[in-house]
Order: structure tokens, then C-alpha cells, then sequence
């Protein structure tokens, strides 16, 4: 199994490091800074392999440039619907990324919404997924459809319930907030809260997370129990027909009243 190194960048962004276990070798995922990047690679003694892009965003994107001045012959793996001028490799839904260095194998999953080509990057137990899903939390509209997110949760709830997620943001305790207002009486989220509290305080990550407490805590993966659609219906004040009504309503319950 690959090694996981991350790398701090801005306020609260996370670029993933996947290596080899004999740490050699390393792609990078999502780098929105290169600095740090490179940093990273040096003090480790690591020799990068490839890049991989999972949207559009500059904090996602604005280290490419450079890494490529340095590292001239890296191929980058992008989303093949969006406009990412560095890309050498266009991918999309089931394509296949041979990382041979590091043994991995990455199938690729189209998990449009928050950018409307968004991509993720799937290997068996982790799943680097970019601002789709977050920690009980998942990413804002901008050019995708709320529509297009529910779905893209859906297929990433589908996954083995032990997968790891690798997202790009330690906004952790903040979407606990908003999952405590959809669900004040949820003990695994409550327990949950606690955990991370004591992450933070110890100066620790609180990602990844497991898909399986992900299920358990995060209302936007939720939308079928009875407490969410419930707080979804009194925000709304109407009756919701289904699962992808109750998720845009809590998405937009987050936007208008908590963001």
C-alpha cells in the first residue's frame, strides 16, 4: 500500500503526496502551491512522477507551472472537460493511471458539482477526491449542479465503507457545526466532534477520513435519514419527494444561514 505524505499550503489547503512505501518516489495531487511542493520533495529526497488534478481552482492548480520549470517531464493528469492549460494527460470516468513507481493503479471517477468536470482519483482504500467531499462536509456549486454533487456523493458512498478520504481542506470542525444544526442528536457525530477537537488541540490532521464514519456523521451523505429530511423539510417548509431535494436544501440551508 502507498504511503501518504501531506503537505500544508495556505490557510488550510492539503496536497497529497502518494508514495512508495520505500518513500522514493512521489505524485502529487493538487498542487496549488509549489513551494511547499518542492520543499517537501527535497527534504525528503523524493522524485516526483506525475501530478494529478482533480478541478480547475487555483489553490488546486497554481503550483503546476513551476513544478513543471523544475521538473520539465512530468505528465499531468487533469480533468478532460476542463480548461487547465498544463494538462498532458485528459482523463475521465473509469480511465486507468498506472503509477508504477509507487505500484499504484488509480481508476478515475468522474465526481462532478462543484466544478462542473471535477474529478477524483479512486485506489482501493483511498479515494483523493478534492473539495467533492469533505469531512462531514461537501464542496460549494460554482460551475457544476447541486444535482451533479448529490450524485457524485452517491457514487462515492458506493465505495468500500474502509476507504480513506484524502480531500483538499481541513474544514473539519467547522462542518461539524452545520452537521450538529441537521443532526444535534447523532452520538457518532457528537463522539466524533470530541475526536477531532483533541486532533486539533494535539496539532494534528483530522484528515483522512473514513468513508465509514463519513456515512455515519456527514448530513450531506445522510440524505435518507429521517432527522435529515426532517430539518431539510422545516428549512424549506414543504414536503421533499426525495433525496436529491433534501440534499439541495441543506446545501443551501449551509450557503444562506451558516457560511
Amino acid at each position: 500500500m502507498a504511503t501518504i505524505i501531506p503537505v500544508l499550503a495556505f490557510s488550510d489547503n492539503y496536497i497529497w503526496l502518494i508514495c512508495d512505501n520505500q518513500q522514493r518516489y512521489a505524485a502529487i495531487v493538487d498542487p496549488g502551491d509549489a513551494a511547499p511542493v518542492i520543499k517537501a520533495l527535497e527534504e525528503k529526497k523524493l522524485e516526483p512522477i506525475a501530478i494529478l488534478i482533480t478541478h480547475h481552482h487555483s489553490d488546486h492548480i497554481g503550483g503546476i507551472s513551476r513544478l513543471l520549470q523544475k521538473y520539465p517531464q512530468l505528465p499531468v493528469y487533469g480533468p478532460k472537460t476542463e480548461r487547465i492549460t498544463t494538462l498532458t494527460h485528459k482523463v475521465g470516468q473509469d480511465d486507468l493511471i498506472d503509477l508504477q513507481q509507487i505500484d499504484t493503479q488509480l481508476k478515475v471517477l468522474d465526481t462532478f458539482g462543484h466544478t462542473a468536470g471535477h474529478i477524483s482519483y479512486y485506489a482501493p482504500d483511498m479515494l483523493f477526491c478534492g473539495d467533492t467531499l469533505f469531512a462531514n462536509g461537501c464542496g460549494r456549486i460554482f460551475d457544476g449542479t447541486l444535482e451533479d454533487l448529490h450524485q457524485s456523493l452517491e457514487k462515492i458512498a458506493n465505495l468500500p465503507s474502509e476507504t480513506q478520504i484524502y480531500c483538499a481542506h481541513e474544514y473539519t470542525l467547522d462542518n461539524i457545526g452545520f452537521a450538529k444544526w441537521v443532526e444535534a442528536d447523532n452520538k457518532d457525530l457528537l463522539e466524533r466532534e470530541a475526536v477531532c477537537w483533541a486532533l486539533i488541540d494535539n496539532d494534528q490532521s483530522t484528515i483522512p477520513t473514513l468513508l465509514a464514519d463519513e456515512l455515519k456523521t456527514n448530513p450531506f451523505m445522510r440524505c435518507d435519514k429521517p432527522q435529515v429530511i426532517e430539518q431539510a423539510e422545516k428549512f424549506v417548509g414543504k414536503k421533499l419527494s426525495n433525496s436529491t431535494e433534501v440534499f439541495r436544501a441543506i446545501r443551501r440551508w449551509k450557503d444562506s444561514e451558516y457560511d
